[in-house]
């Protein structure tokens, strides 16, 4: 018992479980920001632009009734089919998908950048090839040590 708490202990200290729990956290919060912008934001002005409809509240009664709200179709019993909330929900998902793509694309671009950097910071060059016997020799000498040619 004591070696498989000490192994579940080891399992949750390491480094990607706790990256997870973080990012499941962030993301809640981050869906909750996604969701007020949603219904907050785009919604009513994708219902402006539909004169006033409100796509949230608009629904289809599946037993063939005529209810003017969701409530009162649910109250009757009614099944119904709330496409302006599965709407909704799917534009909520366009949102998250297109700003992940935006914050991926800008960490790649750092990441390209950072090693773009790196890459020049790279050290001048200390030899160099005898250009008659291809040997490697000392980048500052004027004879090959090797075939004894004059180098420049």
């Amino acid at each position: 018992m004591k070696g498989f708490l000490k192994e579940f202990k080891e399992f949750a200290m390491r480094g990607n479980v706790i990256d997870l729990a973080v990012g499941v956290i962030i993301g809640g919060a981050f869906q909750k920001i996604i969701n007020s912008l949603v219904n907050d934001i785009i919604m009513p002005l994708i219902g402006l632009a539909l004169k006033g409809a409100d796509f949230v509240t608009k629904f289809i009664a599946l037993d063939g009734g005529d209810y003017a709200t969701i409530e009162e179709a649910t109250e009757a019993g009614a099944a119904i089919l709330t496409y302006g909330n599965f709407i909704a929900v799917v534009l909520d998902f366009i949102i998250v998908a297109f700003v992940i793509f935006c914050l991926v694309k800008a960490i790649n671009t750092l990441k390209a950048k950072t090693a773009k950097e790196e890459a020049v910071v790279e050290e001048a060059p200390t030899t160099k090839v005898c250009p008659y016997c291809k040997s490697e020799i000392a980048i500052d000498a004027t004879k090959c040590c090797h075939c004894t040619s004059d180098v420049e």
